[in-house]
Order: structure tokens, then C-alpha cells, then sequence
């Protein structure tokens, strides 16, 4: 072993050594993956899973289970391997078929493809934060649901993370607020190896990490994670601290077992090699072929007993709960399942109504405070927060209940971290029984796109709301003004986009945002007033459809002008002015052009003919808008940054003007 570093090695045995050789052999098999951190972490994982996690590999989805989260997500095959070694429903043969296609072990852990792999990870940082989301709803959830003398949420969240994981900014957001919160049942796990891709750490990550922790507020230990009963001890340790997260510090050799690369960077991210492979075998005393497994070490993993043991004990505590608390248990139930109140249709149909009578000119953040006011009553697992602007995103709402510190609440104050506040509700969301949604600028929205992928990619119920939408927000400049932000949105797969143009769009986002179960949406408001449009009830029912006529032509159709959000009424009024000149044109208003893309071809013909020229009018990059318009079509856009200026001013210099979309329209003619 390569190693120098004054790290007393364990004493290998069947129970580690199957770990890490599932490893080795799936990474050697694939001749792809990361072995080293799972051999460097098989005692910790020992530890915790025989000792202290509690869950059932008879059902994943037990809802008061302890949650765990490989945030190193790269050493996929660890989670893999405990899984199939516990008792869970992942047969040797798909360990065999380690990062190949469409088996349940890829490269790095997914959320819906393994069971008991609760979130996706692999960019790292992420799980980390999202285990913070999980531990967030823990308390919450807990907060809200249980009574004296019966605790129906009462579980703890586990997290493994790496070197990786710490240097990345978004674990600093996370963290910081979870010492904030005290969030007493969140304990991670830190596999101090020193070594990433690059080599040895030293020359570029020599933060004290453990001083920062305790500034963080957490509980602190530093141990070796290759000695057992000192894996233990802390894990105890932690659990006895109830008002603060804890982190351990676990000093581990990465490839711990490999006598010949142990503790480099050989190991971080390569198969071993056959050689090395039948060397780390006989050092280990791991007298087995590739993949097998004898039956003692499968008996010693075995949770499934023990895991039915508890879920039976807590489903006796549920019956009791639900005998004392029926409305309670059954609102318990519902929310964890995701479902909507029995009433939920005819209560979004009286907003729809009520908005729709109010006919306001406001601007489109401010009805998506009404919608959310609206809204709310019915809904108790909705969840708001911002990123530092609630009084900018307006995502809070009458009776709200601010978390401070360690308070309890229904809307968070995040501070000014969009990435962490994005991947955060991520967690929540898997976690379940919440709701999530936060504010930020959609200028932002950089800050938190890849917690946004991550979104799409789990098809996780979250709904980000990003306000001031464009040049429309005037005077704070470019800098803030965002204009391809909308676009690339657009781009996510999974991700659907709405940016409304008035209160009965924004109201229609909203609800359609909180009936979609597969994926997550993203609401664009602007900081403007928008003028209110006129529809009648078919008209508001097709705004789920994503587009449809707002307006039809005055005599034969000559074109289709589309448009969005606050270039809506842009449209309106240039289509008065062509009318005046006997150019009669439809209307079409496209609040998501994601869920208009979903709609059948007759449909869309229907709004969009075929044979009619299009003019697309929206205040930002204008290619996205060509898939609609067609090379024989215009867009009246901008591929520019913005200026400092107030919004009338911009809106005129930039070219968003009546005469200038008449003078399209013609040039299209």
C-alpha cells in the first residue's frame, strides 16, 4: 500500500470485503467507474447500515424510513452494493451490468431507477444539499404532524460526501443554513481521503473544514473510518446531539484493500486492472470469484427482517395516532402520497372565477401573489421561500408563518443562496408531504441551473418562481435584466416554463404548476403592470394547453402574431393598428410554449394554420422563436444585453413598439 499518512488500517473481513470487492469487480467488469471511494468507505458503511439504519428493504417508501443519500455520487457502486447486500430489490445481475444501458446501475446513482436510492447524485455538492432539503421536511413535517405521546415522523437523514463535495460553493449555502435550522437529525458523513481526480489535495483544498463546520453551528468529530467502534461512538455521539447537525470526519485511505494504489488518484476514478484486481483479492483474503457472495456474509447484511420489525412498530404507532387524530392521519397520508385535497378542482375553478371578475391590471409577480393567496387555503403542504427578494418575488402571502433559526413555519427565508435554495427544495420534494416553491430574479436563475436540471432530470414537483423577466425591470441594467434566460429554460428537458401575461395566465400557471406530478415548473412574472385581457370560458380553459387564440382577425387572416407575457399586449394593440390599415391578424398567446409543444398536431394547426406567415414577439433572443415562425416568418426580439434605463424607454429603444411589430408584420407580407 502507497499509503503514508498515519491512518491505522482495519482488519479486513468478509463483511467489508464484500463491499469492496462488488466494487472492484463491477468497476473492473464495465472498465468504467470509481472504486476508490467505495473501498475506502466500507467500514463506515458497515457500521452505519448494520447499526443504525433504520429502514426496510421490503418497501422503500416507508414513510417514516431513515433517509440516505451518497452525495460522492460517483462511487455509485458503494450505495449499489449495500442495497443488493441488504435485502433490497437489485439482483446480482444488474451489479453485473454496472453503467450499461438501461440497467438499474448507472454511473452515478438515479433517483427511479434502483429501489432505495432516494435522490440523484453525482454533481457534487448536491446530495449533500439535498439531504439538508430531506432533514428540513423532517422537522417540518414533524412539527406540523406530531402529538404528545405519538410521533408518526420521527426518522434521520444520513449523508457520505467527499472532498469534492466540500470544495463545491453550494455545500457552503446548504450547510450554513442547516446549522441555522439546528437541524439535530442530519448527520454527514466526510470521507477525508485527501485525494481527487487531480491527485493529492494539498495543493488546492487545505481549508480547516471541521473549524468551518462549528462556525457553521454543527457538531463536530474526527475520527478514523476504518476503525469500527470509533465509527460507532461518533454516530452515537451525534444522535445525542439534538440542537445541531453533525458532520464526522472520517480519515480514510481512498482504495483502501489495493496494496498497490491505495491512497492515489489511480484508484479515484479507474478499474484497478486484472493484476491488481487478483492482488487486492489475496490481500483481502477474499478467496471468491468475481460476484459471488457466500451466504454468511449475505445472513450478516440481511435488513429485511429487522427493517419489517420497525416498519410493523411504526404502523402500530401510525393506528394509534390515526384513532386519536383521523383528520390528521388523513391528511398525513395524503400529502406523503402527493395527492390533491378532495376539493382541490372546485377550489381552483372559484380562483379562476374570481380573478377572471376582478380583471386587474397589475403586474404579473403581483398575481402570482394573489394566485398564491388564493390558492393557499387549500393547499397545506405548499411551502414558499425566497432567495433574499420576498419582497421583490412577492412569494409570500396573508398568514404566512416565517421559519427563524430554529422556529417552525410554512415560508423560508433562504437568504441570498439560489443555487442551495433550488436544490434544497429538490430534497424536500423527494422527501415528500411538501409542496416547495422560491423566488429569486430570473437573472438568477444562473446561479441555480444545474438544481434546475436536477429537477427535470428527477422529475421532482417544484415550482421556482423568477420575477422581473426582462428589460422591463428598467434601471438596474444588464446585469439584471435577463434576456436568454427564458429561452434556455425552455431548453431543459422535463422542465415546464410559463411566463403569463396577466392575472388569469398567471393564475392558470399556477394551478397547472400544482397539478403536474412529473416534473417541476418555472413561473416568469414581470416587475411591470400588464394590462388584464378579456376571454371568454374557453379561451381560460385553453391557456392549459399552453397557447392558444387570445384574439381572432377582425376579416381573412393574413397572419399570426405570438407573443408572451408583457410583449401580450404589445400584440393586441398592433394588431388595432394593422386592422386600420385593413391587415387583419390573430392573436395567439403562448404562456408555455413546453405545454403547447405537448398538444396533438390538430390542435396546434388549429392555432398555429399552416400557409400563414408568423411574427413571434417576445422581449429576449429571438432563434428559439424560429421553430414557431419558420425562416419565412420574423421575430421581434432582442440578441443583445440590455441598458440602464427605465422600462418605457427600453421597451421603445429595443424596438418593442407598435409601429415597429406593424412594420414586421408588413416586411413578412
Amino acid at each position: 500500500m502507497t499509503a503514508t499518512r498515519n491512518i491505522t488500517p482495519p482488519k479486513f473481513n468478509d463483511i467489508t470485503s464484500a463491499v469492496r470487492m462488488l466494487a472492484v469487480d463491477a468497476v473492473q467488469k464495465a472498465n468504467s467507474g470509481h472504486p476508490g471511494a467505495p473501498m475506502g468507505m466500507a467500514e463506515i458503511a458497515d457500521v452505519l447500515w448494520n447499526r443504525h439504519l433504520r429502514h426496510n428493504p421490503a418497501n422503500p417508501k416507508w414513510a417514516d424510513r431513515d433517509r440516505f443519500v451518497l452525495s460522492n455520487g460517483h462511487g455509485s457502486m458503494l450505495i449499489y452494493a449495500l442495497l443488493h447486500l441488504s435485502g433490497y430489490d437489485l439482483p446480482m445481475d444488474e451489479l453485473k451490468r454496472f453503467r450499461q444501458m438501461h440497467s438499474k446501475t448507472p454511473g452515478h446513482p438515479e433517483y427511479g431507477y434502483a429501489p432505495g436510492v432516494e435522490t440523484t447524485t453525482g454533481p457534487l455538492g448536491q446530495g449533500i444539499t439535498n439531504a439538508v432539503g430531506m432533514a428540513m421536511a423532517e422537522k417540518l413535517l414533524a412539527d406540523e404532524f406530531n402529538k404528545p405521546g405519538h410521533e408518526i415522523v420521527n426518522h434521520r437523514t444520513y449523508v457520505f460526501m467527499g472532498d469534492g463535495c466540500m470544495m463545491e460553493g453550494i455545500s457552503h449555502e446548504a450547510c450554513a443554513l442547516a446549522g441555522t435550522w439546528g437541524l439535530g437529525k442530519l448527520t454527514a458523513f466526510w470521507d477525508d481521503n485527501e485525494i481527487s481526480i487531480d491527485g493529492h489535495t494539498d495543493g488546492w483544498f487545505t481549508d480547516d473544514t471541521p473549524k468551518r463546520f462549528e462556525a457553521y453551528g454543527w457538531h463536530v468529530q474526527s475520527i478514523n473510518g476504518h476503525d469500527a467502534d470509533a465509527i460507532h461512538a461518533a454516530i452515537e455521539a451525534a444522535k445525542a446531539v439534538t440542537d445541531k447537525p453533525s458532520l464526522i470526519c472520517c480519515k480514510t485511505i481512498i482504495g483502501m484493500g489495493s496494496p498497490n494504489k491505495a491512497d492515489s488518484h489511480d484508484v479515484h476514478g479507474a478499474a484497478l486492472g486484472e493484476a491488481e484486481v487478483a492482488a487486492t483479492r489475496a490481500h483481502l483474503g477474499w478467496n471468491y470469484a468475481p460476484f459471488e457472495i457466500p451466504q454468511h456474509v449475505y445472513d450478516a447484511w440481511d435488513a429485511r427482517t429487522k427493517g419489517g420489525n420497525a416498519e410493523s412498530a411504526w404502523n402500530s404507532n401510525f393506528a394509534a395516532y390515526q384513532a386519536a387524530y383521523p383528520a390528521e392521519a388523513a391528511e398525513f397520508v395524503r400529502r406523503m402520497n402527493g395527492d390533491l385535497p378532495a376539493n382541490w378542482a372546485e377550489h381552483a375553478a372559484k380562483v379562476m372565477e374570481s380573478i377572471n371578475a376582478k380583471g386587474e391590471t397589475i403586474a404579473t409577480r403581483k398575481a402570482s401573489q394573489n394566485a398564491i393567496n388564493a390558492l393557499q387555503p387549500a393547499l397545506p403542504e405548499f411551502l414558499g421561500g425566497s432567495a433574499d427578494l420576498t419582497g421583490s418575488n412577492l412569494t409570500n402571502w396573508t398568514g404566512y408563518k416565517p421559519v427563524r433559526g430554529k422556529s417552525t413555519g410554512n415560508y423560508i427565508s433562504y437568504g441570498v443562496r439560489e443555487f442551495g435554495m433550488s436544490h434544497i427544495m429538490n430534497g424536500m420534494s423527494l422527501h415528500g408531504g411538501l409542496l416547495p416553491f422560491g423566488g429569486t430574479f430570473l437573472m438568477f436563475s444562473e446561479y441555480a441551473r444545474n438544481a434546475l436540471r436536477m429537477s427535470a432530470l428527477m422529475k421532482q414537483r417544484v415550482i421556482y418562481v423568477f420575477t422581473h423577466d426582462s428589460i422591463g425591470l428598467g434601471e438596474d441594467g444588464p446585469t439584471h435584466q435577463p434576456v436568454e434566460q427564458t429561452t434556455t429554460l425552455r431548453y431543459i428537458p422535463n422542465m415546464e416554463v410559463w411566463r403569463p401575461c396577466d392575472t388569469v395566465e398567471s393564475a392558470a400557471a399556477w394551478i397547472a404548476s400544482v397539478e403536474r406530478r412529473d416534473g417541476p415548473s418555472t413561473l416568469v412574472f414581470s416587475r411591470q403592470n400588464l394590462a388584464f385581457q378579456k376571454r371568454d370560458a374557453a379561451q381560460i380553459d385553453a391557456i392549459r394547453k399552453g397557447g392558444y387564440v387570445l384574439s381572432e382577425a377582425a376579416g381573412d387572416l393574413s397572419a399570426v402574431l405570438i407573443a408572451t407575457g408583457s410583449e401580450v399586449g404589445l400584440a393586441m394593440d398592433a394588431q388595432k393598428a394593422l386592422a386600420a390599415e385593413g391587415i387583419h391578424v390573430r392573436v395567439v398567446s403562448m404562456p408555455s410554449t413546453n405545454v403547447f409543444d405537448k398538444q396533438d398536431a390538430a390542435y396546434k394547426d388549429s392555432v398555429l394554420p399552416k400557409g400563414v406567415k408568423r411574427v413571434a414577439i417576445e422581449a429576449g433572443v429571438t432563434g428559439f422563436w424560429h421553430k414557431y415562425v419558420g425562416l419565412e416568418g420574423a421575430v421581434v426580439g432582442m440578441d443583445c444585453f440590455g441598458e440602464s434605463a427605465p422600462a418605457g424607454e427600453l421597451f421603445k429603444h429595443f424596438g418593442f413598439t407598435t409601429d415597429n411589430v406593424v412594420k414586421t408584420v408588413k416586411g413578412v407580407l
